[in-house]
């Protein structure tokens, strides 16, 4: 009984060791790829916040571009029912003739 209590006890250690390896290992790993402030990560983060920056001034133009674009749309809208009168208008008076 003692035996299988130790036996069992030297392999819990054994496994706790070999997760402390591989996740030193993966920790190393995670590390190289970006971690370190010259790493490609940080590279690359480091392009992404300054394109958000340079693209920050677009999002209240493309509104004020969006509502004038409406208004246009609406006023196209009244510039279409004109020419249907329009051309309602010249069908009878080309009719009557």
């Amino acid at each position: 009984m003692v035996t299988l209590t130790l036996l069992t006890i030297l392999l819990v250690l054994a496994l706790v060791a070999v997760l402390v390896i591989y996740l030193l290992k993966i920790i190393s790993a995670l590390e190289a790829i970006g971690g370190k402030p010259d790493s490609l990560l940080a590279k690359v983060r480091w392009g992404v916040r300054a394109i958000e920056r340079q693209t920050a001034a677009i999002e209240p133009e493309a509104v004020r571009l969006n509502a004038g674009l409406a208004a246009i749309g609406e006023g196209t809208a009244g510039i279409q029912e004109n020419l249907r009168g329009l051309a309602q208008a010249l069908r009878r008076q080309g009719g009557g003739e």
